[in-house]
């Protein structure tokens, strides 16, 4: 069963201080694809970032492929985030936090808002670091699969969510199951490849919903991001940097 919902191309803006950002969520016309409320592709330079800024009503995950993250709040937490690695807030009630660049040189990777029920909503804020070793890592023919929300070891949602970041060698192809009731997203980080018969590119994601299965075909070497959730079917109220 598969039920495509649409093919987007982030979109390139800025945020923060300087940061650079592929968007996909939220845009004008498109601001939320419930439980998945942000989804940037930052590309941070030295001097750049994200400066002291509240959050509020949301989870968020920073997960990087390149450089380091220094991550700072009022709750008193300091960490430093190296590639493959990954850290989650809970805003719940509200928290105060930066993230900026730690390396003179890029920091890539994503950042994810998963949006929290109306219940919990005003949960207390609370912090969690991941680093790469602690994320389970699959691999099979062709390619591996590194399982950042869904396993007992890595980051901690209070949503249902399966998170992935999966890379495939060119020509490799990979089945992946889903919970058909959950709905979500899968972006194309770099390379192209098929997925459930649509073609996707670097750049590209396809949102779907009522899909139990993704079917991965590799037309070169290709990096996608994962991201399925359990839908709240709650109204979504949304600006700047709260979720309410």
């Amino acid at each position: 069963m598969s039920a495509l919902f649409e093919i987007r191309n982030a979109l390139e803006t800025m945020e923060g201080d300087g940061a650079e950002v592929k968007r996909l969520l939220p845009i004008h016309g498109f601001m939320n694809f419930d439980p998945i409320v942000l989804w940037d592709h930052f590309d941070i330079g030295p001097g750049s970032g994200f400066p002291d800024h509240p959050h509020r009503g949301f989870e968020a995950i920073t997960y990087l492929f390149s450089g380091a993250m220094q991550h700072a709040d009022n709750l008193g937490n300091r960490s430093t985030v190296l590639p493959g690695g990954a850290q989650r807030f809970t805003a719940g009630s509200g928290l105060v936090h930066s993230e900026m660049p730690g390396v003179d040189d890029r920091t890539t990777g994503i950042q994810l808002w998963i949006n929290l029920p109306k219940r919990l909503k005003q949960v207390p804020p609370a912090y969690q670091q991941v680093d790469a070793e602690q994320i389970p890592v699959e691999t099979f023919a062709g390619g591996r699969k590194r399982i950042i929300v869904g396993g007992d070891e890595a980051v901690q949602l209070l949503t249902p969510v399966k998170y992935l970041d999966i890379e495939l060698d060119a020509a490799a192809t990979y089945a992946e199951p889903l919970d058909p009731n959950h709905r979500g997203l899968v972006y194309v980080v770099k390379g192209d490849v098929e997925l459930n018969g649509c073609h996707l590119t670097a750049g590209q994601a396809v949102f779907m919903e009522q899909t139990d299965r993704l079917t991965f075909a590799a037309r070169t070497a290709c990096q996608m991001m994962v991201c399925f959730g359990q839908p709240h079917g709650e109204p979504i109220r949304q600006y700047g940097p709260f979720v309410d």
